[in-house]
C-alpha cells in the first residue's frame, strides 16, 4: 500500500509545475491565498495541480489534472493589491486519489507519491543527449540561456534533466501535462526528444 496524505491543493492557470523546479507564482483568488497560509502555518507543503480550462474561477475536483507537483513554499509575499508572490520548489509527482470538497475555504485533496519507473544507467547518454540537442534548440530560438543551460549542466540524473527540459520546452499546457503524467522515465526522455525534434 502506498501512503497516502491530506495536502491543500492550489489550482494553477496555464502553467504546470515539475519536480526539482523553482517557479514564482502570482496567486490572487482567495481559496488559493487561503489554502497558502494555512500550509505557512505547518509544513508548508502544497500541492500544485494544473486546471484544465484555465478561465475557470472556481474550479472543483472534476476541473483539475489527476497529476500535480507536491510543493514547498520557499517564500511567500504579500503585495499591496491583495494578491500573493509566492516561490514554489516542485519536490514529487503526486497522483490525486480524491479531492475533499467539503472544506469551502479552500481545496484540499488526498494524494499519493507518484515515483519515476524505469529510472535505470543506461538512461544517463540518453538524458545528456537530450540537454545537447535542447542547448542547440535554445540557440537557435535565440533563448536566453543563461539560466537553463547552466541548470541543466549541473544535474546528474535523468529525471532532473527530463523535468528541467519539460518546464522549459516551449509547447501547449496540455502536452506538458502529459509529460508530468508519464511516470515511465525512458518514455518521458523519448517523449521529450520527439518534441525537441518538432521545434
Amino acid at each position: 500500500m502506498k501512503a497516502s496524505y491530506l495536502k491543500p491543493l492550489l489550482p494553477l492557470r496555464d502553467i504546470v509545475i515539475f519536480p526539482s523546479m523553482v517557479i514564482p507564482l502570482f496567486v490572487g483568488r482567495e481559496k488559493s491565498i487561503k489554502a497558502l497560509q494555512e500550509v505557512m502555518k505547518t509544513d508548508k507543503s502544497i500541492v500544485l495541480v494544473t486546471q484544465k480550462n484555465s478561465e475557470i474561477d472556481d474550479p472543483v475536483g472534476g476541473d483539475l489534472y489527476q497529476y500535480g507537483c507536491l510543493s514547498k513554499v520557499l517564500q511567500l509575499l504579500k503585495l499591496p493589491d491583495g494578491t500573493v508572490k509566492v516561490l514554489v520548489e516542485g519536490e514529487k509527482r503526486i497522483k490525486i486519489l480524491k479531492h475533499n470538497e467539503n472544506d469551502s475555504n479552500y481545496l484540499t485533496c488526498e494524494v499519493e507519491i507518484s515515483e519515476d519507473q524505469n529510472t535505470s544507467k543506461d538512461l544517463e547518454p540518453l538524458a545528456l543527449g537530450l540537454v545537447k540537442k535542447f542547448e542547440k534548440l535554445q540557440i537557435l530560438s535565440k533563448k536566453d540561456l543563461n539560466d537553463t543551460s547552466n541548470n541543466l549542466k549541473n544535474l546528474k540524473y535523468p529525471s532532473q534533466i527530463a523535468n528541467n527540459i519539460s518546464s522549459n520546452l516551449n509547447i501547449q499546457i496540455f502536452e506538458k501535462q502529459e509529460l508530468l503524467e508519464m511516470i515511465d522515465l525512458k518514455k518521458r526522455l523519448e517523449k521529450i526528444h520527439q518534441l525537441i525534434e518538432k521545434e
